[in-house]
């Protein structure tokens, strides 16, 4: 089994990367270091950021959630379309939108462990499931007029502070202690790391594999929320390609798709690597298109890099 830490090197690694990526954007245009602006990064790298958490935990244990841009879609629309105003308490609203990810995500555990489908295929097909699901509910339309509660999610401020910004601090600490300091965090490095190691421990694998689905499923819930009330509409379509850049997130920062190694610090700063190049292109008005063919050789990058990380070791 690998331990449980990340590799010190690769942790270092990206630090020194996105340290010298922000100087080198604040050379390139002075406004990428004002205070307005890292706002808008944190709060854009949000959303990715609840995402990445998620699939963590997922490839910690050796699997992959190809679900998540549509189950925030699904969630989202769920919670528009309990979110107008009068109607019902702002806590309706989240805990549905919630939920129906949790839900979801329990879906992808239930058939990966009591079925035996490997997670790619099964993913795959809840992808396509929540997809037709927001459209199915939405009725293939945006869906309008969210109370000002719930925008305020997404687009409030507290203490001067971006509501999403907070959102995005207390889940990251909530997922950093629940996988370094928990007994379930140390079960889902042993799962990674070994699965027959694991269950001959006396460690039950389903349960705990059960446990990483859901809970991605419900930060892609969390994460659909925040969306929907950013934009102030819930879109069927919302999410396209969220997955690819939560799991570049995570393996940027460490997490090998081999299972068994990575830490919630790494995926943090990998989302952020992201965030800022994404967010130095457009200061710098470079075409989406050329922001597509970045952001895919980035993801090369980082799976030829982990591949060169298992082979070393």
């Amino acid at each position: 089994m690998k331990p449980k830490s990340a590799n010190y090197i690769g942790q270092y690694g990206i630090a020194i990367a996105f340290a010298g990526i922000c100087v080198v954007l604040a050379f390139l245009h002075p406004a990428f270091l004002t205070l307005s602006n890292i706002r808008v990064i944190l709060t854009q790298v949000s959303i990715n950021a609840l995402l990445a958490f998620g699939v963590t935990f997922v490839i910690i244990t050796g699997g992959i959630d190809l679900s998540l841009g549509s189950v925030l879609a699904a969630a989202g629309i769920v919670a528009a379309l309990l979110a107008h105003p009068g109607e019902y308490p702002l806590v309706v609203p989240i805990a549905a939108g919630i939920g129906s990810g949790l839900l979801m995500g329990a879906f992808n555990g239930l058939i990966v462990t009591r079925c035996k489908v490997p997670p790619f295929i099964v993913t795959l097909g809840t992808m396509t499931i929540a997809r037709g699901l927001a459209l199915i509910l939405s009725k293939g339309r945006p869906v309008s007029n969210l109370s000002d509660s719930f925008n305020f999610i997404g687009g409030g401020t507290f203490a001067g502070i971006p509501f999403p910004i907070l959102v995005l601090l207390v889940t990251f600490l909530g997922c950093a202690l629940l996988l370094s300091k928990t007994t379930w965090g140390r079960y889902m490095y042993a799962v990674g790391g070994n699965e027959l190691a694991a269950r001959a421990s006396g460690i039950d694998v389903g349960k705990v594999k059960m446990m990483v689905y859901t809970i991605c499923g419900g930060l892609a819930g969390m994460a659909g929320i925040l969306l929907t009330s950013r934009i102030t509409t819930g879109q069927p379509n919302a999410g396209m390609g969220f997955e690819l850049d939560a799991i570049a997130a995570a393996i940027i920062g460490g997490t090998s798709t081999a299972g068994g190694t990575g830490n919630m610090v790494g995926t943090l700063l990998g989302a952020l690597l992201i965030g800022v190049i994404s967010n130095g292109l457009d200061l710098m008005n470079v075409s989406s298109y050329y922001q597509l063919v970045v952001k895919g050789f980035i993801i090369v990058a980082a799976v030829v890099l982990d591949s060169f990380n298992k082979n070393r070791h």
